[in-house]
């Protein structure tokens, strides 16, 4: 009976350790608060500045653990990385959305595609049903 309660307590001093391994080595890749919120559907549309509380409360962070990428703001969803061009696309791979980013050092480049390149860092487009919310907003 002792020896197997020692096993036990290793295993779970184990258990424990890797888990507080993969917390301590959690990195922040992203983190941006929006200006700007649209909710839309297909019979409405409602823009919305965001401000202060508001914008805090809509704030998107994207973290990487190992090679994984989270999609810390909205439920952990399992993103993947697709670079392009002067983006950078986190994409869930449960299907509710995307991040894309534009890097501080293409920001120049990519502000001469138009006016919304040049006034946000990025975009966070989430499904909702057959509804959509995207955010525009700068970096962190």
């Amino acid at each position: 009976m002792f020896k197997k309660v020692c096993i036990l307590v290793m295993l779970l001093s184990c258990i424990l350790a890797v888990r507080g391994y993969a917390q301590e080595n959690e990195e922040t890749v992203f983190s941006g608060v929006p200006l700007v919120k649209i909710s839309e559907g297909g019979a409405s549309r409602v823009v919305e500045d965001l401000k202060g509380a508001k914008a805090s409360e809509a704030e998107c962070t994207i973290t990487k653990i190992g090679d994984k990428y989270r999609w810390k703001t909205r439920n952990n969803a399992e993103l993947f990385l697709v670079q392009s061009g002067a983006f950078i696309t986190f994409v869930a791979t449960n299907g509710p959305g995307y991040v894309r980013i534009i890097p501080s050092d293409l920001k120049e480049a990519a502000s001469l595609m138009d006016e919304t390149e040049k006034k946000y860092d990025y975009v966070e487009h989430m499904l909702i049903g057959l509804r959509s919310i995207t955010y525009y907003g700068k970096l962190k």
